[in-house]
């Protein structure tokens, strides 16, 4: 058997972009969703006809239980996991001015984008760790997909800022706790990416990107994030644990 990897919210978006790359670099693949089985058939079975082994795991990455029941699927089917990929994660149902958004949705956004993978994470690292006493060869990888609203502010999705900016400071806390293992942590923060999540506003970023909001005049692809994932998966990057790769077109870069 090949190499394992989870990859939450893998069956759309940049999830399944993701899972494209990881797919044609070897690994076989886990991905998580919430979505009822039936609805991601057709996904998994275009991973599968690049030769990966695919499975599903339906959970919600904020219930615990959920968590561990992943994980004990992965155990007994696969019994090894190489590569966790973070990237589940929702928007507000409603973009709502922080002077009126609600601590419902607070409670649901960062429950999803930030405790949920910190605590998957937890399970993870320590299943590596168990992995790596038993092989000395065990080969580990965690990878975050957080977002550039973890340092640009838009106060009609706090919530949404909140979790990203945390998830950003989680992933520097398990590359610093994971050093010790030699397992690396890297921090992946796209831009504008063409998805679910941005479908509503796309007209919004149309315009946006014709006036420049970005250096190279396009939209992200889930592709764009899904290669760097694998480069960073397959060691490209041995001797930079910790460190965050932007995947914005060069959103971020300030200018005059």
């Amino acid at each position: 058997m090949g190499k394992v990897a989870l990859i939450t919210g893998g069956t759309r978006g940049i999830g399944y972009g993701i899972a494209g790359q990881l797919a044609a670099e070897g690994y076989d693949l886990v991905l998580n969703g919430v979505r009822e089985s039936a609805q991601v058939q057709t996904a998994l079975e275009q991973l599968r006809s690049a030769g990966s082994d695919v499975i599903y795991c339906r959970g919600d990455v904020s219930d615990a239980g959920d968590r561990e029941a992943i994980l004990a699927k992965i155990r007994e089917r696969s019994g090894a996991l190489h590569l966790l990929v973070n990237n589940a994660g929702v928007a507000p149902l409603e973009r709502n001015d922080i002077l009126n958004a609600t601590q419902e949705s607070f409670e649901r956004v960062l429950g999803i984008n930030l405790q949920g993978p910190y605590f998957l994470t937890q399970s993870v690292a320590n299943w590596m760790i168990e992995q790596q006493r038993s092989a000395e060869d065990f080969d580990g990888c965690i990878v975050f997909i957080t977002s550039i609203s973890a340092t640009v502010a838009s106060t009609d999705r706090g919530e949404y800022c909140l979790s990203k900016a945390g998830l950003s400071m989680a992933a520097k806390l398990w590359a610093v706790r994971m050093s010790e293992f030699g397992i690396p942590v890297y921090e992946v923060s796209p831009g504008i990416i063409r998805s679910d999540m941005t479908a509503g506003v796309r007209e919004k970023y149309d315009r946006l990107i014709a006036e420049g909001l970005m250096l190279q005049s396009r939209w992200g692809e889930p592709k764009d994030v899904g290669k760097v994932v694998a480069s960073l998966a397959r060691g490209d990057f041995a001797y930079s644990t910790g460190q965050t790769i932007q995947v914005d077109g060069g959103m971020t870069i300030q200018r005059l």
